[in-house]
């Protein structure tokens, strides 16, 4: 089997004549660099699950993407993450959700999976779990970034929250990101991590780490990790939907995937996109948005995108 992974750094109102080359060349490298890091464990004959929890740490370490290091802020003037990974092989998955001064997010999701009997912790629970597991806490200063921290200066003390792309001013940031792959040995993963909206209250969780909307894996059908507007993603079930549609109506991975972004979605105004791929290495990236960072890489070839391609 050729070893496949693709990426997502999020979707959104990306307008093409706002972004600069230099910002692009930035944007592209990073998807590059993760595709890199997910990839060089695959063509080493490694787990699928591996690759993608490489190729979201690469995302989640780039200030850039609204994912670990590069969070939003809520409306306390903090972060909140959530991450989620989930194995085709045998449907085991681990999510976390609310996490805070974590590193790496999808790292704590990928302990709650392996080690833990449990498939989503929260908030100081799952804090708790990561010290157990000894994985890596930062302080605030870690996350702190004048962008994101202007960005939620711009509406604190309000009842707004923004998507990361919900400004067509300047795309300076991305948003959700996350990695689906498939393995030499024919298995499906699937991660994603994100730190939510900006100014977001009440503990508000998005689709990411909810399995089966915002990420799936079935070495049956596919591998899906989401990103966009994630209560819409959450009422339409979107990585399962896929999943059903090819389990129980035999549609094509690229089938299921238009008819879900480009229609289901749409019909209830959920702007977003996302990244899939079936057992047979086929793959689709469709997006209802003006963009997506995205990208795959197999054996000898890859490709980086973040508009439509003409």
């Amino acid at each position: 089997m050729k070893p496949v992974i693709l990426i997502h750094g999020g979707a959104g109102t990306i307008l093409r004549q706002e972004m600069t080359e230099e910002k692009e060349a930035v944007y592209l490298k990073a998807l590059r660099d993760a595709l890199t890091s997910g990839f060089s464990i695959l063509e080493k004959g490694g787990s699928a699950v591996d690759a993608v929890e490489a190729a979201v740490i690469s995302m989640e370490d780039f200030p850039l993407f609204n994912a670990g290091r590069g969070s939003v802020f809520n409306a306390e003037g903090k972060h909140e993450m959530d991450a989620a990974i989930m194995n085709g092989s045998d449907l085991s998955a681990g999510a976390v959700a609310g996490i805070s001064h974590i590193k790496n997010p999808v790292r704590l999701a990928k302990a709650v999976m392996q080690h833990s009997q449990h498939v989503l912790l929260s908030g100081s629970g799952a804090e708790a779990f990561a010290k157990s597991q000894g994985l890596a806490f930062e302080d605030e200063a870690y996350f702190f970034d004048e962008y994101r921290y202007q960005q939620w200066k711009k509406m604190q003390d309000s009842d707004e929250y923004s998507l990361d792309h919900a400004s067509r001013k300047a795309p300076d940031k991305t948003g959700t990101v996350g990695a689906v792959a498939l393995d030499a040995n024919g298995n499906l993963a699937a991660a994603t991590s994100t730190g939510g909206m900006t100014n977001k209250r009440y503990g508000r969780i998005g689709d990411s780490p909810l399995i089966g909307a915002g990420t799936y894996a079935n070495n049956k059908t596919c591998a899906v990790s989401c990103t966009g507007h994630g209560e819409l993603f959450i009422r339409s079930v979107v990585a399962y939907d896929i999943s059903c549609l090819m389990e129980y109506r035999g549609w094509s991975l690229a089938q299921a995937c238009e008819v879900v972004v480009n229609q289901k979605l749409l019909s209830i105004g959920g702007e977003g996109g996302l990244i899939a791929i079936d057992g047979n290495g086929n793959f689709s990236m469709p997006f209802n948005s003006e963009g997506m960072y995205r990208g795959w890489m197999t054996n000898g070839n890859h490709d980086v995108s973040i508009f439509r391609h003409e």
